[in-house]
């Protein structure tokens, strides 16, 4: 009983979430179909959604998890029951792709939309989407060696200048020069 509660309870906090949303004011009345279809294929053609392909499952993962954890006694039944709502949600997948692509096209132009579409779906554009993390990854690591680099030879030549002026302003005294030592002598001496 205090399972089907605790379920109803995240229904109706998931039902509350969907009327706040439904509730907010509907920009896409200004964005034409053909807007909204060259926002929908450059949205696939960068993959601008893939990132948040694993919410649904995490969720499902982690509802389990809480729900068998206070009744261990029902995990198979637990697992089966939000793994079928949770393929049944699956669809609601659209609405995130729907709103992406309204987003893009409050940003960007029609004609930008097709650009970037027809960029991203050509070699380059792909393999730029398959290889730009490693690129990234790799210009991270160079700008971290670049960084201490920078850091250290600021460190040490904003020293020595700062020596320079003190000792100008007479803040810190002169080093005299030092003499060279004299030369060692290898002869031994005579009896």
């Amino acid at each position: 009983m205090i399972l089907v509660n605790r379920v109803r309870r995240f229904s109706a906090a998931l039902v509350a979430s969907a009327v706040l949303a439904a509730a907010a004011p509907a920009f896409a009345e200004d964005i034409s179909d053909a807007h909204l279809k060259a926002a929908r294929e450059a949205v696939a053609a960068i993959k601008a959604t893939d990132f948040y392909d694993g919410i649904l499952p995490q969720a499902a993962a982690a509802l389990k998890e809480q729900m068998i954890q206070k009744n261990p006694d029902l995990q198979e039944i637990i697992t089966s029951t939000v793994d079928d709502t949770a393929l049944k949600l699956a669809g609601r997948r659209a609405d995130l792709e729907k709103e992406a692509a309204l987003a893009y096209a409050r940003v960007f132009s029609a004609d930008d939309l097709n650009a970037i579409a027809t960029f991203y779906n050509s070699p380059t554009g792909k393999k730029l989407l398959q290889d730009g993390p490693i690129v990234t990854r790799e210009v991270a690591k160079a700008a971290d060696i670049w960084q201490r680099g920078i850091a250290r030879d600021l460190a040490e030549q904003a020293a020595t200048a700062l020596e320079v002026v003190l000792k100008e302003k007479g803040l810190i005294p002169q080093q005299p020069v030092q003499e060279p030592a004299a030369p060692a002598t290898d002869a031994a001496p005579a009896n």
